[in-house]
């Protein structure tokens, strides 16, 4: 899970525009902030659960920070992909794969 979310934060700023464009519109004025919180979390997250006394702590921040980015995946969805060419099944298995992925954080916090 550590490489996970280590790479998908370092993706925010290697493939920061493609975070741009599924940003919701109603959060476009703030897309660059916004992706630089949710790459540094999803870094910090990461190195966290590596770290057995920070562990539990890093799982919690994870989950909400999934939570946080539910809105880009239903944005996505409905916008078709926000103007990145995705398979509409594959939109559509973003969102329940989101609560397997907070399934999967939460485990670190028992």
């Amino acid at each position: 899970m550590a490489f996970f979310y280590i790479y998908a934060g370092y993706s925010h700023f290697k493939k920061a525009r493609f975070f741009y464009k599924i940003t919701p519109p109603i959060l476009q004025p703030w897309k660059k902030p916004i992706n630089v919180i949710a790459g540094i979390a999803e870094i910090a997250g990461g190195i966290g659960v590596l770290i057995p006394t920070t562990q539990s702590m890093a799982a919690w921040g994870i989950i909400l920070l999934l939570i946080a980015v539910f809105p880009a995946n239903i944005y996505m969805l409905t916008s078709k992909g926000a103007g990145i060419k995705i398979p509409m099944w594959l939109l559509w298995l973003r969102l329940p794969l989101q609560f397997v992925l907070i399934a999967w954080a939460y485990w670190y916090t028992l």
